[in-house]
């Protein structure tokens, strides 16, 4: 790893373990086998949001490419395993250029190798970039009459108010002039069905969970004891979030860079938001950022949204 980046890091996890509440970016979930784990959690029966989005989009995708329109370039925030673009590259109209935008540069190339092959006839071109802040964007070789942001998996939800609003004007500059977004938009329920979703019967999301901290200990040098950690996920109604932590069932010391830091017995180490929206709650934080809800499309149960917002 560079080792500016390394600092960089390293400065950011001291930060948070600083906090009154200490926390660890959810972003260092996102290892190899962190990657692999959350493909696994995709899978499960109690997680809803991935199925239920991909059942959305099958359903609604000759109207979504009607709305994107041809020779658009689609720009992918958090590109992953590109499960859900797949169904939007086999069905967008002459698409110009396919734009993934990931800081995990290993990922994201062997994932854009893939496409490749099975999309050989749509220039396909990776950006490794923090998408959270502007980047640019390259110059394709046919150049696209439109920019279409594309946000799945309810990503957004990890961010707080102030922070995904920031991250909605990034996207708003990203998208240009005439430009829209595509996003998904996990939705407020029964918190049960919320909850069952993050403490699966199997134990694969507290693994997930737990395996931040061995990603730290091996990349940056920090000594977590992850055996004396345990999963917690637990929905907060007044905020209408899910909110995953790491609790330590003993006092330990903990080194980062040339710091130190005592978590006490019992103390959390939160990892991780999962904001759950009304329809008229987004919509109105996406006006804030200079964006219409043009439409919006459901599971039968209201599970999940997605959602297809232009520039006003």
């Amino acid at each position: 790893m560079n080792k500016s980046l390394q600092k960089h890091d390293i400065d950011e996890i001291i930060d948070g373990l600083s906090q009154p509440e200490k926390t660890i970016s959810p972003k260092y979930f996102y290892d190899e086998r962190g990657s692999q784990l959350f493909e696994e959690i995709t899978t499960l029966p109690e997680y809803y949001p991935t199925e239920t989005e991909l059942g959305i989009m099958r359903d609604n995708i000759v109207e979504i490419a009607d709305l994107v329109g041809p020779q658009a370039s689609l720009i992918e925030f958090g590109s992953g395993s590109s499960l859900k673009t797949r169904i939007l590259l086999e069905h967008l109209h002459e698409l110009a250029v396919y734009v993934p935008v990931d800081i995990s540069e290993e990922l994201l190339i062997e994932s854009a190798h893939q496409l490749r092959q099975d999309f050989p006839n749509i220039d396909i071109i990776p950006v490794v970039a923090d998408f959270t802040r502007p980047f640019a964007l390259p110059n394709p070789p046919v150049m696209p009459l439109r920019n279409i942001v594309y946000f799945p998996g309810s990503t957004i939800g990890n961010f707080i108010h102030d922070t995904a609003l920031d991250l909605l004007k990034v996207m708003y500059e990203e998208a240009g002039e005439d430009g829209a977004l595509l996003i998904g938009v996990d939705l407020q329920k029964d918190p049960e069905i919320i909850e069952a979703a993050y403490n699966d019967s199997t134990g694969v999301t507290a693994e997930f969970n737990l395996n931040m901290l061995r990603h730290l200990n091996r990349e940056f040098g920090t000594d977590f004891n992850v055996k004396a950690f345990s999963h917690s996920a637990e929905y907060n109604e007044n905020e209408g979030r899910i909110e995953l932590r790491l609790v330590s069932s003993e006092e330990q010391d903990i080194s980062v860079g040339d710091e130190e830091f005592t978590i006490e017995e019992d103390e959390a180490i939160l990892t991780e938001y999962s904001h759950k929206y009304t329809l008229r709650g987004f919509a109105e934080m996406a006006h804030q950022a200079g964006f219409e809800v043009e439409r919006v499309w459901t599971d039968a149960d209201a599970l999940f949204s997605v959602q297809y917002c232009v520039r006003k």
